[in-house]
């Protein structure tokens, strides 16, 4: 299966490298890699560009915009400019990100799943990070979801969601919206990424409430964005953080913010993921 993959990056210095050495030592190398370099300040462009100098199918794309790290938004879009790049002649897509080292027989294993049903549509596997000299999971969500940093999508399935969204909570639209169209989601716990930089680190303090307003845009409801907010608090060892999230819900519904999916796929989801949870008190 050919394959490519899209990586946004800025100022990944210190982490890029690593990132494009994996995978041009991959077991089943991509066709081509498109390393989007989005504003950067620093030698990221150049560490890109001797990277292409040795392997034809690593190309530098350089992008300018907002300094500001918000998340969602900001890297989508740069992911977007990336795949304006490439043609559709390839039979899976990756959105990667800028601070990983893959395992060596990472992308042979997802290959391997997508082959052995036409109906799986996404396919990922688990992020480790570092502390105290041990790589331990980054255990941030379900065991069933793919985190945003590793994504692999079948060309089908992505187009048929109708790409990634540019704003907070693509990462979990894009699934719910492959269970909508009846499209299997696998995570495989044997692939182990080890994530350089943890999750959020560059998120300044005005995205605090972006996790609350992407609850409402997924059309989550109160009571789910209830639920889900304390979890995911609880889960990042925060618990103020309920509140902000509360609070950005709020924020967005009153100023009547537009829905990442439709009405009919906002119930399925509010069902889907109501399901869910009753399955776990159950």
């Amino acid at each position: 299966m050919k394959y490519y993959i899209v990586i946004p990056s800025h100022n990944e210095e210190k982490h890029i490298s690593l990132t494009l050495q994996s995978l041009v030592e991959q077991t089943v190398l991509p066709s081509k890699i498109i390393v989007v370099n989005d504003n950067s300040t620093d030698r990221t462009a150049v560490i890109v560009k001797e990277f292409s100098e040795n392997y034809s199918w690593i190309t530098l794309v350089n992008k300018t915009s907002d300094a500001t790290h918000l998340p969602g938004s900001k890297v989508i879009q740069a992911f977007q400019k990336g795949l304006e790049t490439l043609d559709d002649n390839y039979d899976f897509l990756v959105k990667a990100d800028a601070d990983l080292i893959f395992p060596t027989n990472y992308f042979e294993t997802i290959i391997s799943h997508f082959k052995s049903d036409e109906r799986i549509g996404m396919v990922g596997g688990f992020a480790y990070i570092e502390k105290n000299g041990d790589w331990i999971l980054e255990n941030l969500t379900d065991k069933d979801h793919i985190r945003g940093a590793f994504k692999a999508y079948r060309k089908a399935t992505f187009e048929q969601i109708g790409g990634l969204k540019p704003a907070m909570g693509w990462d979990t639209v894009d699934e719910l919206l492959c269970k909508f169209y009846n499209w299997k989601v696998v995570t495989d716990e044997t692939l182990k990424v080890k994530h350089l930089k943890p999750t959020g680190a560059n998120y300044n303090k005005t995205a605090r409430y972006q996790q609350g307003e992407a609850f409402y845009t997924l059309g989550y409801g109160f009571l789910i964005t209830t639920i889900a907010s304390a979890k995911l608090a609880l889960m990042k060892r925060k618990p103020l953080l309920f509140f902000d999230y509360v609070k950005g819900y709020w924020k967005a519904k009153s100023e009547k913010k537009p829905l990442l999916v439709t009405e009919v796929q906002a119930k399925f989801i509010r069902d889907y993921r109501l399901s869910k949870m009753k399955e776990k008190f159950i």
